[in-house]
């Protein structure tokens, strides 16, 4: 079985753009959005040509406290980007947001680092950092979308109970989604890359099972959070 990585060449990299410049393309042309996007796609690749660097550090360290400061960077940042179609940005909707990532991410985290997997020593960066990372994005997707729909449906003078139910509807389609959507439409890039070195497949099926689970458990225990603590402050 071949597992050598094929590497990407320049020009490879540069066709792996074209379906992206006609999204460009399409937001131009629509006033939707295009100088936001491009931006994004701008970071993105300074962000990951850079962070291959950063990881190499962080993988190795022995260091717990190097661990912690690194979750909360992306604590921190995740709560940030969350608030960002939310049109009027107040200080207490992003210490909302940052509330609701915390405590959705953190448990979640906690539970299947600790007692799910049992990873060694606690802090271990290997598994701790990418299980962090897929665990705060998905909060903060879902955070994202619930606020800007509950903000909007609040301001067409919905009710709060209405508007809670349409904004923790709206943030969990694209996760619900993909809980049809994987093994049949979506192959996961853990499971596959985990069968192609050689793993049991069965294996590979129950650690992208509760990478499944925790996803789905962080996105709704996030965005009910965010909901429940806008309720409040508004009260």
């Amino acid at each position: 079985m071949e597992t050598a990585v094929k590497v990407i060449t320049t020009q490879g990299l540069v066709l792996a753009f074209l379906p992206a410049l006609i999204v460009f393309g399409i937001m131009f042309r629509w006033s939707a959005g295009a100088k936001t996007a491009v931006y994004a796609t701008f970071r993105m690749l300074i962000q990951l040509l850079l962070i291959g660097y950063v990881l190499v550090y962080i993988f190795t360290t022995d260091q717990p406290g190097i661990i912690v400061g690194v979750l909360v960077v992306m604590l921190l940042a995740a709560s940030w980007i969350a608030i960002r179609p939310v049109q009027h940005k107040q200080p207490r909707v992003y210490l909302n947001a940052l509330t609701a990532i915390s405590i959705g991410g953190l448990v979640t985290l906690g539970l299947v680092s600790q007692f799910v997997i049992g990873v060694e020593p606690w802090f271990s960066p290997r598994y701790v950092v990418p299980l962090a990372g897929m665990i705060f994005a998905g909060a903060m997707n879902t955070v994202s979308l619930a606020a800007e729909r509950l903000q909007a449906e609040i301001e067409r003078e919905n009710s709060y109970r209405e508007a809670r139910r349409i904004a923790f509807e709206a943030s969990l389609i694209p996760m619900i989604n993909s809980l049809f959507a994987v093994g049949l439409v979506a192959l996961p890039g853990m499971m596959t890359g985990q069968i192609l070195s050689g793993i049991s497949p069965m294996v590979a099926a129950k650690y992208q099972i509760v990478v499944m689970a925790m996803l789905f458990g962080v996105s709704g225990i996030s965005a009910a959070t965010y909901i429940a603590l806008e309720h409040r402050a508004a009260e």
